[in-house]
């Protein structure tokens, strides 16, 4: 796929084969059925546990048999997964970076030595309950209480437009402890078929319909005191996970685009009109043009985040710059690709309609477009326009 400054020269071995392991998957068992499963709105579910076994779960994190891949590597995994479907992408990303990472970096060692494995595998399916009804891009809102018990908590709430939530075997909540001081915000591993707990599949979704999308509402939900995460108290511990899955989002949108550009490259390279392929009028030059360039500067963005993370010195605000623009890059290339298409472009048979359609709540989740930009804004000027 496209590279035209050439960045994949600079890639190790590692990430090379995880580039190419995942672009062959997708090829070979995503690309040839996604479309149906966009229209009939369904996930491949049987796709799940071949995608453990691939190591496409948190593969950045290490330990309990999970390998320790490079920032970069795993951004390239995403890239790749995304070119298929952000449904995709999507299913990988609350899995590793909402799910798994919380429980590696906030959780007990019982917590992981039980889930970590069976997540990474894809024996167990998680999610991640932080947006309420009427709590979106404020969450440090959160009505979802946890009452002290005596031997746990009594979780109540509801939490909407999650991920994977349907066919999940575990949530990571989290809410406001009413019983302690000042009402601190903690984690709490949900298991979904506790009594008090269901996942409603919301429905009729005209984006990211290749994803299982739902509701936790959890009702008097009993959980004991080991299921809480130990390792953090407040906001920092949702929004670090946030962190994470931007810095996969910023990845993954860049493959979107990707894929939207090769579609209409060589659709204007095979379609003649007038005697001659379209892609020889100047046009439909000019679109390839700026597609390549906003694409190569994405790619510029996603491949300087994973530089500053491996070191340690990737800041929120810098996720927050990266998942803004290549949210919006891939958003208005993917329009252009399915432009440059004509009517063949609003079929199923080519992916940039359903890319831009499932690019509209890309856009919008892990922050919208609007919040990312007062989450820069602060930092540039240390005045914060949220309050």
């Amino acid at each position: 796929m496209i590279d035209y400054l050439g960045l994949e020269g600079d890639l190790g071995e590692e990430e090379r084969m995880v580039r190419d392991t995942a672009r062959d998957f997708v090829e070979n068992e995503v690309k040839p059925d996604v479309g149906q499963h966009w229209i009939d709105g369904t996930f491949p579910t049987d796709l799940i546990t071949e995608m453990g076994e691939l190591g496409f779960y948190a593969p950045n994190l290490d330990g309990y048999g999970l390998p320790g891949l490079s920032e970069t590597a795993y951004g390239l995994l995403l890239q790749e997964l995304e070119a298929g479907d952000s449904g995709l992408r999507s299913m990988a990303s609350v899995q590793g970076a909402l799910v798994m990472y919380p429980i590696h970096a906030y959780g007990s060692d019982a917590q992981k030595e039980e889930w970590l494995p069976a997540l990474g595998s894809g024996e167990r399916v998680g999610c991640f309950g932080l947006t309420e009804p009427e709590h979106g891009s404020n969450p440090s809102a959160m009505e979802t209480t946890a009452e002290r018990d005596a031997d746990g908590y009594v979780l109540n709430g509801s939490k909407t437009w999650i991920t994977n939530a349907p066919i999940s075997d575990l949530a990571v909540v989290w809410a406001k402890v009413t019983s302690a001081d000042g009402d601190p915000v903690r984690g709490f591993l949900v298991e979904t078929d506790r009594d008090g707990v269901t996942t409603n599949k919301i429905d009729e979704k005209l984006s990211l319909r290749a994803s299982i999308t739902g509701e936790i509402s959890l009702q008097n939900a009993h959980v004991p005191e080991e299921n809480v995460l130990p390792g953090v108290e407040g906001m920092k511990g949702p929004l670090s996970c946030l962190t994470q899955a931007r810095y996969g989002i910023a990845w993954g949108t860049v493959g979107a685009a990707m894929d939207c550009f090769e579609t209409a490259h060589e659709y204007a390279t095979d379609r003649e009109q007038f005697g001659k392929p379209i892609a020889g009028y100047q046009l439909q030059q000019e679109k390839l043009a700026e597609m390549a360039t906003q694409i190569s500067l994405g790619q510029l963005l996603a491949h300087r985040l994973a530089d500053l993370k491996e070191r340690g010195d990737l800041r929120p605000e810098q996720v927050s710059m990266a998942k803004r623009n290549n949210a919006r890059m891939a958003r208005e290339q993917s329009r252009v690709a399915r432009e440059m298409l004509g009517g063949n472009g609003i079929t199923a048979d080519y992916s940039p309609m359903r890319h831009l359609t499932n690019l509209e709540t890309v856009y919008t989740y892990e922050g919208t477009h609007d919040i990312h930009s007062l989450i820069i804004g602060h930092d540039l000027t240390g005045i914060p326009a949220f309050e």
